[in-house]
């Protein structure tokens, strides 16, 4: 019987590279990132299925004939009158990855308005997949519809997943951000924070500072990322342990590796294994992530590394 991972969120053209002036068109976005590795590493009795919202110009029809190429379902991509997607550009400065956006008709940000349409897409969900960012694109009105949303599926039986994300400049204030995303971790059964962006907002002074903080929300899971530092997993019923990750041979662009590591994390434990090897599987994933340009790479490359 398919079982259904459903991931909601905002996909965008990405324009990279930026040599001689000249930059790369392509599509991504967090959560079409892990959907993009979940289909890669997930078992074959599994669908991938993408929630977002498009407009009715070229560029939404490429992105969507994007994501079907991927094999991931396009049918619950609503489509926005006279919107389109939003863009963002990567430049390097001083060694480093900046990122420019252009989001303000972003049709994403209507996803959660046609509550009719969102409950539909996650009817018979196995997994739920939402980020920080998901939440911050909405307006306020419609963040509450959405987290309702996501509890039916949740009451249904859904394993609810949540990436906090943070985007400081998505939100009008720090402490709308840390309230708004304390309240998305309420409703999730796997928290995957990133212990680096959460420290300045809540003050955690370790990974495991981050993950007692989300169990006591009621996570079930915690995986606290650390960049290429141990991750930290913690789960309810008293796993505690750092997780190494091998030495990155050869580092080209850190794009993606996060939620390359939550697509090899969640399909890890899909398949069996316990939080701390679904740890160390994702770790591998990003590793190979990390040593090629772009946040998707060939599925062939991160299905081998784990196999």
């Amino acid at each position: 019987m398919t079982k259904r991972f459903v991931s909601i969120g905002e996909a965008m053209i990405e324009m990279s590279g930026g040599e001689g002036g000249m930059y790369r068109l392509g599509y991504a976005g967090d959560t079409l990132n892990t959907a993009w590795y979940a289909k890669a590493l997930l078992p074959a009795d599994w669908q991938v299925d993408y929630v977002t919202a498009l407009g009715d110009d070229m560029y939404s029809a490429q992105m969507r004939a994007f994501i079907g190429k991927a094999e991931i379902g396009t049918d619950r991509i609503q489509t926005i009158a006279n919107r389109r997607p939003g863009l963002y550009l990567i430049h390097q400065e001083k060694g480093d990855r900046h990122f420019t956006y252009w989001r303000g008709q972003s049709a994403a940000k209507q996803l959660a308005d046609d509550v009719e349409a969102l409950e539909a897409a996650v009817v018979g969900a196995d997994t739920v997949y939402f980020s920080g960012i998901t939440m911050a694109i909405l307006a306020p009105k419609a963040r509450g519809k959405l987290m309702r949303t996501i509890v039916k599926a949740r009451d249904a039986g859904a394993t609810v997943v949540f990436d906090t994300n943070l985007r400081p400049a998505l939100w009008t204030s720090p402490r709308i951000m840390a309230c708004i995303l304390t309240a998305a971790a309420t409703i999730a059964d796997i928290v995957l924070p990133t212990h680096t962006d959460e420290a300045p907002l809540f003050g955690d002074a370790s990974p495991e500072a981050t993950a007692e903080r989300y169990l006591a929300l009621g996570a079930q899971e915690v995986v606290a990322k650390d960049g290429a530092k141990p991750a930290f997993v913690a789960t309810a019923d008293g796993v505690r342990q750092y997780v190494p990750a091998p030495k990155a041979e050869h580092v080209v662009d850190a794009t993606g590796a996060g939620d390359s590591f939550n697509g090899g994390y969640l399909s890890g434990r899909a398949r069996g294994l316990s939080p701390v090897e679904a740890v160390e599987r994702a770790h591998r994933v990003a590793g190979v992530v990390i040593g090629h340009k772009g946040a998707l790479v060939d599925p062939g490359l991160v299905q081998g590394i784990v196999a």
